[in-house]
């Protein structure tokens, strides 16, 4: 069996998304409802941070309904910034783990390492997606590996933007990618370097 066999990737691609909803999703989504209602100020400005570094995975799904070959790098790249920003922090990790014992804490400690864990497999799992990256629009479209890849985040524009044109959302997607990198350039070159690794610098 081919390696780019459809019959095989399709499921598994498809596994991917869902397991994508409820990692990256739902639980953080979850987990920051019961933190707020805990009042745990630690792990509520950690997920402020997640949920700013994630967004890189909704712009991904935005630039994939317009076929962008770029999506299959930044959504790559998100599985990559995703557990940096969960474990980067040095004074969050300290508050984290000086927290007493409760379930909200065990519970998302068991979220961080199921989340890392993922996303370190991710990484892996996409690694043949990229090809899609280096290809023009319309043969991306083409390629049965990458449609495989861009079925979910069609069937996402169905249900959500049914009557919103793919250029449309293409260019939502490319003007959060615009946004998302001029941040991400101003961390690394300003922040970082004023804050290091504290949260509240």
């Amino acid at each position: 069996m081919s390696l780019f066999d459809e019959s095989l990737w399709q499921p598994l691609v498809w596994t991917d998304y869902r397991l994508a909803v409820l990692f990256t999703v739902l639980a953080p989504l979850v987990l920051l409802i019961w933190a707020f209602v805990q009042k745990n100020e630690a792990i509520q400005r950690l997920f402020v941070i997640y949920w700013r570094v994630s967004s890189l995975l909704a712009i991904s799904v935005y630039l994939m309904i317009a076929s962008l070959p770029i999506a299959f790098l930044s959504g790559f790249f998100a599985r990559i910034l995703i557990p940096v920003s969960l474990w980067f922090w040095a004074d969050l990790n300290d508050e984290i783990d000086g927290l007493q014992k409760s379930t909200l804490k065990l519970v998302f400690k068991a979220w961080r390492w199921a989340t890392t864990i993922y996303c370190a497999i991710g990484v892996l799992f996409q690694l043949p997606s990229l090809q899609c990256a280096s290809m023009p629009t319309e043969t991306v479209v083409e390629s049965a590996m990458c449609r495989v890849w861009l079925e979910a985040p069609w069937g996402f524009q169905a249900i959500f933007h049914p009557n919103t044109s793919p250029q449309l959302l293409g260019f939502v997607g490319i003007s959060g990618l615009t946004i998302y990198l001029l941040y991400l350039l101003y961390f690394v070159f300003i922040r970082l370097s004023r804050s290091g690794r504290s949260a509240m610098g």
